[in-house]
């Protein structure tokens, strides 16, 4: 009988660290947006799995923000990304909300769109903070389809690859201890945004 309790006992370990070791769900579960904060009723939705960010027709007047509750400090994350050719989004990383109306975001940026893709843009913090090789992006860019976009944030050091080539890789000396995870809907015309089979780790 002992045996068989600790033999329980290891596999229930087991199941619970490797549940622990794999959870994306921690941080987003591919069916809702529990665990986000943002104008989710008016921009925000998921379909098929996939974050979907989509401005009326009018376009939108003020960057806004898809927020997560928890904060993070390093981790690994991918994810598939299309937008509308004139769009313009990215991921914020170790950032902090600084306006609660309209989730307006401060921080680190993973940028996407335009001549700004795989670059790392300061988002209410000071602009551009490595901008990527231009000729790189305009090679490996899938300008009307979805690309391959990961995000590795250990420490100072983050690393940025697009379509599997790497467009930043250093340590930035104000880069924040830890914060919030933000997806970005851009101020301008009307435009849709979506990521699709979003991984998440955290580093621990």
């Amino acid at each position: 009988m002992q045996r068989i309790l600790c033999f329980f006992a290891v596999c229930i370990g087991f199941s619970l660290s490797a549940a622990h070791a794999g959870d994306n769900d921690a941080f987003f579960n591919g069916k809702d947006l529990a665990g986000f904060e943002g104008l989710i009723d008016q921009f925000w939705s998921v379909k098929d799995s996939a974050v979907v960010g989509a401005s009326p027709k009018e376009g939108l007047k003020f960057n806004t923000f898809l927020c997560s509750k928890k904060k993070y400090k390093d981790f690994e994350m991918s994810f598939q990304v299309k937008m509308t050719k004139t769009g313009n989004s990215g991921i914020q990383i170790r950032s902090k909300i600084i306006n609660m109306k309209t989730f307006a975001v401060g921080g680190p940026q993973c940028d996407m769109g335009g001549p700004y893709w795989g670059s790392l843009y300061g988002e209410q913090f000071g602009g551009m903070m490595k901008a990527a090789d231009g000729k790189l992006v305009k090679e490996v860019l899938k300008a009307d389809d979805f690309n391959d976009y990961s995000i590795k944030c250990v420490g100072k050091k983050v690393t940025i690859k697009l379509n599997g080539k790497t467009t930043v890789d250093e340590e930035f000396a104000k880069m924040p201890e830890d914060g919030i995870i933000a997806f970005q809907l851009h101020a301008g015309g009307q435009m849709e945004v979506i990521f699709k089979n979003i991984q998440f780790k955290e580093i621990k």
